[in-house]
């Protein structure tokens, strides 16, 4: 089968499916499920690919909203990975309905030609994208071992071929003082509320000396119970991102200090515990970023030029750690959303738009075509495969 035959394939197959893909992504935003809690959302999305005759595997890693759904038994093993977990009080704001849609969408049309490409075909139920790293979990756990390319896409307010991110960890701190009457006898407390008081300033003054790339935002989860009692314990959780991994550990180290200081001052304890596997910055793939760039402007899209894609990272995400282990794409398919970013409970109400639903069937077709030019090209397809030789030798 050639290129131009197999393109047109899939191509077809995403047409011939796309009701029940744009159906599949409004039930998934419909019902918004937290991470590590998507039951529904993990069975809705692998219900496509089982009907197919894809092979299921429940729970790979231990995660039991996770799965694998195999067809297909090439030489050539390509993963597309879905994410299907919501955010707290605004659902799916991040539109991964979206991408679970698309992700089944890739899958079922790849399968129309796994046997001509000698292709295997493995979508990836991912969760807690959001928050407790999922793909990393599946990473470390083996679920992507025998996979040598991975790919996924992200809706987003513009349409980025080989999107950025930044390296990110989270943490939680908790402080620990001594209750006392806040009128009677405040003298006899250790007050943990002003402990959260002065490491916020502390993190507020560092700002100033922050690198390029480095941020850092964080709420109170914990600030006392009653106005009259001094507060003998209180909580903050504080995300910190950075250019790159090594950027990352620098501004763990001066975040911690300003984390001491609020004990130091105040006579608290203190712990530091981190609450996620990091996340590590995105390293898209030359080759895979290139075929979808081109792929956008086939369907009309507009990307942004390349010399802005590198300046404006999008974000974290899980699937950076699979990138810099495998070759990998994690493009961002644009959405109308009024003006609305990722985030916006106003883009939550487009990820169940008319531009959302393009957003499924351009983005299926995008990444099935880019994975059809990876199959047939010899020599990409030779560098994949030898490099996951070295990672499966290692």
């Amino acid at each position: 089968m050639s290129t131009v035959t197999a393109s047109a394939s899939v191509e077809d197959a995403v047409h011939r499916r796309s009701g029940d893909l744009v159906a599949l992504s409004h039930d998934i935003h419909a019902e918004p499920e937290l991470a590590f809690a998507e039951h529904r959302s993990c069975a809705k999305t692998q219900a496509l690919a089982a009907e197919r005759g894809f092979l299921i595997e429940a729970a790979p890693g231990g995660l039991d909203t996770a799965f694998r759904a195999v067809y297909g038994s090439g030489s050539l093993v390509v993963g597309i990975c879905a994410e299907y977990d919501a955010l707290p009080g605004i659902g799916h704001a991040c539109g991964h309905n979206i991408i679970a849609a698309s992700a089944v969408g890739t899958a079922l049309a790849l399968a129309e030609v796994a046997d001509a490409l000698d292709l295997t075909v493995v979508l990836i139920g991912t969760p807690a994208e959001e928050a407790g790293g999922g793909k990393v979990l599946l990473l470390n756990a083996g679920a992507f071992d025998d996979i040598a390319a991975s790919v996924m896409l992200h809706p987003g307010p513009a349409d980025i071929a080989a999107a950025r991110s930044l390296a990110l960890s989270e943490v939680a701190v908790s402080y620990t003082g001594r209750e006392s009457h806040a009128a009677v006898a405040p003298y006899l407390g250790i007050n943990a509320a002003d402990a959260v008081t002065v490491a916020q300033v502390a993190v507020g003054l560092l700002r100033q000396q922050l690198a390029p790339g480095q941020m850092m935002h964080g709420i109170v989860t914990d600030g006392g119970q009653a106005t009259n009692v001094i507060p003998a314990h209180a909580e903050l959780r504080y995300t910190m991102r950075a250019n790159d991994m090594e950027s990352l550990r620098a501004l763990e180290a001066r975040m911690a200090g300003c984390f001491a200081s609020g004990a130091l001052a105040t006579g608290c304890e203190h712990t530091v515990v981190e609450t996620a596997p990091p996340y590590d910055a995105l390293a898209p793939d030359p080759f895979l970023a290139a075929v979808f760039r081109a792929e956008m402007i086939r369907n009309g899209r507009h990307p942004l030029p390349v010399e802005l894609e590198a300046a404006l990272p999008l974000g974290s995400t899980d699937m950076g750690n699979v990138t810099q282990v495998l070759p990998g794409i994690h493009p961002v398919v644009g959405i109308d959303a009024g003006g609305a970013s990722l985030h916006q409970p106003q883009f939550a109400a487009a990820a169940a738009g008319a531009s959302a639903d393009k957003a499924v069937i351009d983005g299926s077709i995008m990444l099935a075509r880019t994975v059809v030019a990876l199959a047939e090209n010899a020599a990409e397809r030779g560098r994949v495969m030898e490099a996951h030789a070295r990672r499966r030798a290692s």
